[in-house]
């Protein structure tokens, strides 16, 4: 079993995921401060990691790690959007102090109702995992209501629940699950029946509601909500709904400026927040699965148009990847490439990768595709 010590710098992220199905994976924290999405670390405490978890360890000060197992993509990254995640704790902390300030003097206020929306696969459910974090190390009990019926958190797939959320959430495990609010809807996608989804998301703000006027602590502390990633047309649609309902008072948009530019347009009277993530590299198509574990509502050649993102590691080398010219994620299937890049070599420890282009000049900050093409220069 292979052993690994890290050192990391301020406001740097040691990212790995467990590679074997059957192994553990163990972490340590040898000196320093540091946390796993908004989760403090013990020192000296180890925290194992079970087959398929993805992990990112981040430091604001500094610290030494120590990996105990079999992983892989594992590096350290210099750049994260972690402290923007704390600037956006940083506002929501704002307006929860300025609840406590209008029940100090009588008023009927209340904490800000945050909605975290985007595409799927871009972090909706660990952005809303470290704000809560982040709220509780406070002193907060926010409630956490998560909608995403495609992957159900605080339940089963299929249901949409809420959480008051009174201590930080474990770090393999996730957040405490008693007495959550749960509601059945039975399908994976709300589009499978969009008036139901609808119904229970306003029978869930009701109800949250009520709670919130009969405690303070949790009216000042707020509600944080995950969404689905289904964000256009009869989805977007929805979105709006979840606002109307819930009585939002923040939106943060995550990676699709066009989201977020809709949503300013349509609901200005609600506070949106963008916060961007870097162009990055997809494949397309996922590994096939066998008819008995595809979700109902999933068709046989969905996985084959699946957008899968990247991580820069050595097994790119030697790739060529595509140039797209689409200005988002989801328009990668049916946009047009500018042209093709080679990898040459990749530094797993700053992400930098040496690559190969016909032109000199420096390569537009856009979404690249990975293909199974290689090429090796004799030379």
């Amino acid at each position: 079993m292979s052993e690994k010590e890290f050192k990391l710098d301020p406001d740097c992220e040691l990212r790995f995921e467990v590679e074997s199905k059957k192994d553990t994976v163990d972490l340590k924290l040898v000196s320093g401060k540091a946390e796993v999405f908004g989760t403090e670390l013990a020192p000296d405490k180890p925290y194992t990691f079970f087959p398929g978890a993805k992990v990112a360890v981040f430091t604001y000060h500094g610290c030494t790690l120590k990996l105990i197992g079999n992983t892989e993509g594992t590096y350290v990254a210099k750049e994260t959007p972690m402290v923007m995640y704390l600037n956006t704790h940083a506002c929501l902390e704002r307006l929860r102090k300025h609840a406590d300030e209008g029940f100090a003097k009588g008023e009927d206020t209340r904490g800000p109702v945050t909605m975290v929306v985007g595409p799927g696969d871009v972090g909706k459910s660990t952005l809303c995992r470290i704000l809560l974090n982040y709220a509780v190390r406070m002193g907060r009990r926010p409630i956490f209501v998560d909608l995403d019926v495609g992957q159900g958190s605080i339940s089963i797939p299929g249901t949409i629940g809420a959480l008051l959320v009174e201590r930080a959430a474990s770090v393999g495990e996730g957040f405490s699950q008693e007495a959550p609010l749960v509601y059945s809807f039975g399908h994976l996608t709300p589009a499978a029946n969009l008036t139901l989804y609808n119904i229970l998301v306003s029978r869930m703000a009701a109800i949250i509601q009520k709670k919130m006027v009969v405690n303070r602590k949790v009216a000042s502390s707020g509600v944080v909500i995950n969404t689905c990633g289904w964000v256009k047309d009869e989805g977007y649609k929805s979105l709006t709904h979840v606002a109307q309902a819930f009585e939002v008072d923040v939106i943060i948009v995550l990676d699709q400026e066009r989201l977020y530019n809709e949503l300013v347009r349509d609901i200005p009277f609600i506070r949106v927040v963008f916060l961007p993530k870097s162009g990055g590299i997809y494949k397309i198509g996922a590994p096939a699965l066998p008819d008995s574990c595809m979700p109902a509502d999933m068709k046989v050649d969905d996985h084959m148009t699946k957008l899968v993102p990247i991580e820069p590691g050595v097994k790119l080398k030697h790739h060529i990847l595509a140039v797209s010219l689409a200005s988002e994620p989801e328009d990668l299937l049916t946009s047009n490439v500018a042209g093709f890049i080679c990898v040459l070599d990749v530094d797993e420890e700053s992400k930098m990768m040496k690559v190969l282009s016909p032109q000199p000049k420096p390569l537009p900050k856009t979404i690249f595709i990975l293909t199974d093409i290689q090429f090796m220069d004799s030379n």
